[in-house]
C-alpha cells in the first residue's frame, strides 16, 4: 500500500514537472507579447507594466504587411482544409468499402509514400510548379496541401470507416438507397469525429507551414504569416522579438478557437455513432 502511494506521488510529481517544462515557453511568449520594448529577455517573468502596442504595430506598420499575410494564410488554410478533407474522405471510403482491381497496390503505394519525408519532394514540386507557371501563387499551396492530405491521413480515416458496421449499409440498400445516399446520409454523420480531426490537422498544417510557403511564394505581398514572422525574427536590423511574440500569439489564436468550436461536433459525432451502432 505504501509502495503504491509512493509510486503514485512520484507519477504526479513527474507530470507536474513535465507540464511546467512544456507550458513555460508558451507562457513566456504570451507574456512577452504584452511586454514593452523590443527585447524578449527580461530579468523578471512578469513585466512592470503591460502594453498592447505590439498588436497595433503589427497591423499599422507600413513596412510590415501582417494583415495581408494573415488573410493570405487564412485563405490558403481554409481552401486546403475543405479540398483536402474531401479528398481524404473519398479516397478512404473508396478503399474501405469497395473492392476493385489494383486496390492493394494503391494501399501499398500510399504506405510507401508515407515512409519518405516531405522534404524529398521539394525539388520535384518546385519543377512541376515552374512548368505550370504556378510559382508565387496561393493556388499552388492549396493544390500541394490538398493533394498531400490523402497520403498523410488516409489510413487513419480508412481505419475508422472499417470499424463502421456493414449492416447499416446493407439495410439502407435493401430500402433502395444508392451508394451516394449511403455515403451522405449514413457514413458521413457517423464519421464526423474522424473527419473533424482530419480537418483540424489539415488546417493546422497549412496554417503554420513555413518550408513549402517559403519555397513557392516570392513576392512580399503574397507571403503567408509564417514567412513574414520569419523575416521579422531574422532581420537583425529591425528585429523586434516582442512584436514577433505578438504575431505568434495571433497565429495560435485561430487554431485554438477552431479546436474549441469543433469540440462540440466531435462529441455529437461520437454520440451519433453510438446510437447508430
Amino acid at each position: 500500500m505504501r509502495a503504491s502511494r509512493i509510486g503514485l506521488t512520484f507519477s504526479y510529481v513527474l507530470l507536474v514537472i513535465l507540464s511546467i517544462v512544456s507550458l513555460y515557453p508558451a507562457l513566456w511568449i504570451i507574456i512577452s507579447a504584452f511586454r514593452p520594448g523590443g527585447a524578449i529577455y527580461s530579468p523578471t517573468f512578469l513585466p512592470d507594466h503591460w502594453t498592447t502596442s505590439h498588436f497595433t504595430e503589427l497591423f499599422t506598420d507600413k513596412s510590415f504587411m501582417f494583415g495581408r499575410w494573415y488573410m493570405n494564410t487564412l485563405k490558403i488554410a481554409v481552401f486546403s482544409t475543405i479540398f483536402g478533407t474531401l479528398l481524404v474522405t473519398l479516397v478512404a471510403y473508396s478503399l474501405s468499402r469497395f473492392r476493385f482491381k489494383g486496390r492493394k497496390k494503391v494501399l501499398s503505394l500510399l504506405l510507401i509514400l508515407q515512409m519518405f519525408p516531405n522534404l524529398m519532394a521539394l525539388t520535384s514540386v518546385f519543377l512541376l510548379l515552374n512548368q505550370f507557371n504556378l510559382l508565387d501563387t496561393h493556388l499552388a499551396l492549396i493544390i500541394i496541401y490538398s493533394c498531400g492530405a490523402p497520403v498523410l491521413g488516409m489510413f487513419v480515416v480508412k481505419g475508422y470507416f472499417d470499424t463502421l458496421p456493414l449492416s447499416l449499409e446493407e439495410s439502407a440498400r435493401i430500402d433502395g438507397a444508392s451508394h451516394i445516399t449511403v455515403f451522405m446520409k449514413i457514413m458521413l454523420p457517423l464519421s464526423k469525429p474522424i473527419l473533424v480531426n482530419s480537418a483540424i490537422g489539415l488546417f493546422t498544417g497549412s496554417w503554420v507551414d513555413f518550408i513549402m510557403a517559403r519555397l513557392v511564394l516570392r513576392a512580399r505581398e503574397n507571403w503567408t504569416v509564417a514567412v513574414g514572422l520569419w523575416e521579422l525574427a531574422t532581420n537583425f536590423k529591425t528585429a523586434n522579438f516582442t512584436m514577433f511574440a505578438a504575431g505568434c500569439l495571433l497565429v495560435a489564436l485561430p487554431i485554438t478557437l477552431l479546436f474549441i468550436f469543433l469540440q462540440r461536433y466531435i462529441v455529437e459525432g461520437l454520440t451519433a455513432g453510438a446510437n447508430k451502432g
